[in-house]
């Protein structure tokens, strides 16, 4: 019967796959059905009774994972690879199950509409509304930073208890969900990943576990980014997939937060995204408005930059290959340099803001 059910679930792998490129080429179909309408369910199922325990499940099953494998390579290497109809078969059932949960769970929202169709937000800007949107966030970063320092030359200090920073994330989509209700955030399960020191090491700021809904974030790095990192992965549970969309509705949640900290980490934040796209559209135009950034926010640019010198490894570019080619195989051709969509969104949600007023 074992045997049976294995080869059920291997030959069901490569239909899997084929469904979901059939999927894939229709994204209202998994807008309406799957990502606003069965994933709500299954996310929240999981989040509202995981989101009590103080501990991460998701990344217990990871090291169970990661356990198990390397004991079945165990033996395989033990018993000489002998029966190879045997082994081959466990693998391809077990691919299929990972496969199948991984889309059913949450994977499938890779191929749901686009981020500006779901907000209804434009999705196209000239380089004259960038430099004006790059101006706007260089005033507002300026004001806050100074509100918080009252030195414009000093970097704003996070004193926050890691904790309490991941608590205090949440109350930004609170004040998001008035005005787009397909960003409220319901059974809260954010945590501080187990494998924060690897994960830096890796590169990474944090994830979702895919498997258990939970918010994962690397509480290892800079203070400063832990707001817009958290929310970020918020935006993952809230079944947006792609990695630039999850980071503007990041600048959302923490550009709209009450806290000034926060609202300080989400303006800098989409400031760093505004100038960048900047710097290939008119590098001297760009040049010219770094001039006018407060020096305490360069500060704490660059305390960001030199953690993350300081945990480089020779193997991190081979974790971001990896990741970037995971991006790419789920819809996401530009991988994890997608700064222009980011940017495009940023216009056009502050052109919509002052058009309100």
């Amino acid at each position: 019967m074992k045997r049976y059910t294995g080869l059920i679930l291997a030959i069901l792998l490569p239909l899997q796959y084929i469904a979901v490129k059939i999927i894939a080429g229709y994204p209202q179909f998994v807008e309406t059905w799957y990502s606003t309408g069965l994933y709500p369910y299954i996310s929240q199922f999981m989040r509202y009774p995981l989101g009590f325990l103080p501990f991460s499940l998701g990344d217990l099953l990871y090291a169970f994972f990661i356990i198990s494998i390397i004991r079945w390579i165990a033996i395989r290497i033990n018993t000489k690879f002998r029966n190879p109809k045997k082994w081959v078969l466990q693998v391809f059932a077990f691919a299929s199950i990972v496969y199948g949960c991984f889309h059913l769970f949450w994977g499938l929202n890779y191929y749901r509409l686009p981020l500006h169709k779901t907000l209804k937000i434009k999705n196209d800007y000239n380089t004259e509304e960038l430099v004006k949107l790059t101006r706007t966030l260089i005033e507002r970063s300026n004001e806050v930073q100074l509100e918080l320092t009252g030195n414009d030359s000093l970097k704003v200090p996070y004193r926050f208890k890691k904790g309490d920073l991941l608590r205090t994330t949440v109350e930004g989509f609170d004040y998001l969900k008035e005005e787009y209700p397909k960003l409220t955030y319901d059974g809260k399960s954010l945590k501080r990943s187990l494998y924060s020191i690897p994960l830096t090491y890796m590169g990474f700021n944090g994830y979702l576990n895919p498997l258990t809904n939970e918010a994962q974030v690397n509480t290892n790095i800079v203070r400063y980014k832990i707001p817009t990192t958290a929310s970020h992965e918020i935006g993952h549970q809230l079944g947006f997939a792609k990695e630039n969309e999850a980071n503007f509705i990041a600048c959302l949640a923490t550009m709209n937060h009450p806290d000034p900290y926060f609202r300080y980490s989400g303006l800098t934040f989409a400031l760093r995204y505004c100038l960048n796209e900047l710097y290939i559209r008119d590098r001297p135009q760009a040049e010219e408005l770094v001039k006018g950034i407060n020096f305490g926010i360069m500060e704490n640019y660059r305390e960001v930059r030199e953690f993350w010198a300081r945990h480089q490894n020779p193997f991190e570019p081979l974790f971001l290959y990896s990741y970037n080619s995971f991006l790419k195989a789920n819809n996401q051709q530009d991988g994890m340099k997608s700064y222009s969509y980011v940017v495009a969104l940023l216009v056009n949600y502050f052109d919509d803001v002052e058009n309100a007023f």
